[in-house]
């Protein structure tokens, strides 16, 4: 495990951010991963739970204190927390939240960044113009050099299944336009990578979705698989990849199938997201691929309708920190 502590992003402040952070120290707080949080030091103070939060300079003061407080680099909001109420007046301070994790990402001074959930529409609001985080995090770290296929690429991990996908917040009817051959060999190429590099496989199987029903049924319920998908499973393996497909999505979820492959490449959102969901919902993990920054997050998102009720569970963000730095580990940051 890396002796450098991961930075955490508080996420939306009306949401559950605070307080499933609050709850993760609380479990991890004797024997780590430690972390360190860019965030509003008071919100967090007050998320319940016997948190102590303690306000540091910087990451090389978390190591210190994890065991007894939450370290806190403390960048305050500007204007009362209403929960489960979203604003745009807090949109400058999450950015800013942010691009602090990933500008300490960069410098070597956290081994990771692990971000708490945000609401896209307050960010929209303020004129944030990225379709979501993993958008974002790929243009603050455009500038820095990465050794392999550059993404981003949204992974899903839960259990033994790890989904990428090829399109990640695409409209459903938009998806067989964006579909292209190019970008499901990069995609491919990044997951594969990442299978060896950050998850320790020497070796890994690629396994590829089809994006119609039955694999399109020879052209007659949709060309996509002929035309787009086969040749890029084809390119795939003459890159040197162990890729098979397209394979008919409904049959690559069940047990029997996933002992066949070490991830599986998906072309759309919820393609990838309904099977890691019903695998493990609360446990589940996304995880950007292709950074030069190590990156996950909890799968879930704010949750305004529970926000400030105490009912928030941590599971996701806690197995988010702990696979952080594993990768982190293996990869030597």
């Amino acid at each position: 495990m890396t002796l450098r502590p991961l930075a955490l992003s508080a996420g939306d402040p009306a949401g559950v951010g605070a307080e499933i952070i609050a709850k993760a120290w609380g479990a991890l707080r004797q024997d780590g991963p430690v972390f360190v949080v860019v965030g509003d030091a008071q919100l967090l103070a007050s998320a319940g739970g016997g948190v102590k939060v303690r306000a540091v300079t910087g990451p090389h003061e978390a190591a210190g204190v994890f065991a007894e407080a939450l370290p806190v680099i403390d960048i305050p909001l500007l204007s009362p927390v209403v929960s489960g109420q979203p604003s745009p007046t807090y949109a400058p301070q999450v950015i800013r939240w942010i691009e602090t994790g990933v500008g300490l990402a960069l410098s070597g001074a956290v081994s990771g960044l692990v971000t708490a959930p945000i609401a896209k529409a307050p960010l929209y609001e303020a004129g944030f113009k990225f379709p979501g985080h993993t958008e974002f995090l790929a243009e603050l770290t455009a500038a820095a050099t990465f050794d392999g296929p550059r993404g981003p690429v949204m992974m899903l991990a839960a259990g033994d299944l790890r989904a990428t996908l090829v399109t990640i917040h695409t409209a459903l009817a938009k998806v067989p336009a964006a579909l292209t051959v190019e970008s499901i060999v990069n995609s491919g190429l990044v997951t594969a990578q990442a299978l060896r590099q950050d998850f320790g496989i020497a070796n890994p199987r690629l396994a590829v979705a089809a994006l119609n029903p039955h694999a399109g049924e020879g052209g007659a319920l949709g060309r996509e698989e002929i035309e787009i998908i086969a040749p890029a499973v084809r390119a795939l393996k003459d890159l040197g990849v162990d890729a098979v497909g397209p394979a008919p999505a409904d049959t690559l979820f069940h047990p029997e199938a996933r002992v066949r492959y070490d991830g599986v490449l998906c072309m759309y959102h919820d393609q990838a997201l309904i099977p890691v969901k019903m695998l493990d919902f609360w446990g589940g993990v996304n995880i950007t691929l292709g950074l030069p920054i190590v990156r996950t997050s909890p799968d879930h998102g704010t949750g305004f309708d529970i926000a400030g009720r105490g009912l928030a569970r941590p599971d996701s963000l806690i197995a988010a920190i702990r696979l952080a730095a594993d990768i982190a580990a293996r990869r030597g940051a």
